[in-house]
């Protein structure tokens, strides 16, 4: 199993406010959709709170010791440890937040799909630090526009 984690990252490391992603800036969840299509979606009760429903054409597993969410292709679970020993015959999980599901993967990530925008937010929530010598980037590609932003791609590297 692979397991991947995706974000989306203001310059100054913030990636939510009051539990919101702090930026609307068009086409920039393209990438998201393209990545999860059709993938299993591991996101936390704030995370999932935010976007109200299920994603369409993935299976959504919230991470919440104090709720329960019941919708059709959703399921939730009290822990990351608990979704991937259920989960672990898939080809490749998809990590989509918040910070502290980012943080409790990290140790165990694969690959990192990550979008940096161009830009300071405000904000109270940041992405956890993380060892960028523990992988290699394998993709970038800049989007240009009123706020410009950058997709890469890095891989953790094979240390055997």
């Amino acid at each position: 199993m692979v397991i991947s984690i995706i974000v989306a990252v203001a310059s100054n490391n913030v990636i939510g406010s009051g539990g919101k992603m702090p930026w609307k800036i068009p086409g920039e969840q393209k990438r998201f959709r393209e990545l999860s299509l059709g993938k299993t979606v591991f996101m936390g009760r704030i995370t999932f709170e935010e976007i109200g429903r299920p994603l369409p054409d993935r299976f959504t597993v919230v991470i919440s010791r104090t709720k329960n969410f019941e919708f059709e292709n959703c399921l939730t679970l009290p822990s990351l440890q608990e979704g991937l020993e259920k989960f672990r015959n898939e080809l490749e999980i998809i990590i989509a937040g918040g910070a502290q599901l980012y943080q409790e993967a990290l140790p165990y990530t694969d690959r990192i799909f990550m979008t940096r925008i161009h830009r300071d937010f405000p904000g109270d929530v940041y992405f956890p630090e993380w060892d960028k010598d523990d992988f290699e980037i394998t993709y970038v590609k800049r989007i240009e526009g009123q706020i410009p932003y950058t997709y890469y791609t890095y891989e953790r590297k094979n240390n055997s």
